[in-house]
């Protein structure tokens, strides 16, 4: 069997990463997980054009998760630390670097790495 590439690798985790914090917000459906494939898609094309960017496929592909969401149907993810106020979403950062987490630029805080949603404020995020 050959190994899997560090493409590969990275668009796979990538996808189990954005995946996780879908299924922590319980929007995992159908149509929003094929919003994942066609970002990984995309994404695959990109990073084969730019290798050394194979770190930052995981929050690129949760941005473009979370632009289409918005799109579609709304903020995704919600911030569950801001307890007042307008419902916000919160964002990744970096925007472009490895080791991406949402954060919320509201209160200031990073709130969870990507994949970890789950665990932030102790259970699921809801969009």
């Amino acid at each position: 069997m050959d190994p899997i590439s560090p493409l590969e690798q990275a668009l796979h985790a990538a996808r189990a990463l954005v995946l996780a914090d879908l299924v922590a917000g319980e929007v995992a459906e159908a149509d929003v997980v094929s919003l994942v494939e066609d970002s990984i898609v995309q994404r695959r094309w990109w990073v084969e054009q730019w290798p050394d960017g194979a770190a930052f496929v995981a929050g690129l592909v949760a941005q473009d998760v979370q632009d289409a969401l918005l799109d579609r149907y709304g903020r995704w993810p919600l911030c569950p630390v801001c307890g007042s106020g307008d419902p916000h979403a919160l964002d990744v950062e970096p925007e472009l670097g490895p080791d991406p987490h949402w954060v919320c630029h509201k209160a200031g805080v990073k709130v969870a790495s990507l994949g970890s949603l789950g665990s932030a404020a102790g259970g699921a995020v809801s969009s």
